[in-house]
């Protein structure tokens, strides 16, 4: 999968899809901005609700920063909303960097028998019921929301197969 070196990647995929172990084996820390890495920054808890609204202005900000500088950033986030998509690609405008999506779509019982297996507090099975709702609504939509590429990955075997290439 070749990506622009100085792009937005925007993974989108539910929780317990395997976003951030992709973006582990895929890119350096310093390139991945992870919602819940700087909810743990703020609140000393990943699943913290109240800290959302703070975890993503920083993540703005710094990814405005990352991009001005033409950085490959990547965002660790569900993504699953078009809103939250179109204003995460409007920032990579913005700065006239390429946005490139990487939906990471493995089966919705899949994702509930990860998340089961997670240490508590983790999401409510019914969450990754509505974000797989939207990420499936979502699909037919990508190409016309402003990504130069779309990559599809379909299965934990396709996503744990996948190579970035950087161009």
């Amino acid at each position: 999968m070749l990506i622009p070196a100085d792009s937005l990647v925007l993974l989108i995929g539910i929780a317990a899809s395997g976003k951030s172990t992709f973006a582990g084996r895929q890119f350096a820390p310093t390139e991945v901005l992870s919602s819940d890495a700087l909810r743990t920054m703020i609140a000393d808890d990943a699943s913290a609700p109240g800290a959302t609204d703070d975890a993503f202005d920083l993540l703005h900000r710094i990814l405005a920063m990352r991009l001005r500088r033409g950085r490959l950033t990547v965002v660790d986030a569900t993504n699953v909303e078009d809103w939250a998509r179109a204003e995460l690609v409007t920032v990579a405008r913005r700065h006239r960097r390429p946005a490139v999506a990487i939906v990471l779509d493995v089966p919705l019982a899949v994702a509930l028998e990860r998340n089961a297996t997670r240490a508590a507090p983790r999401p409510p099975p019914g969450a990754l019921r509505r974000q797989h709702r939207w990420l499936v609504d979502s699909l037919a939509a990508l190409p016309n929301e402003g990504f130069a590429s779309v990559h599809h990955l379909r299965s934990p075997a396709e996503i744990d197969g996948a190579r970035i290439e950087r161009t």
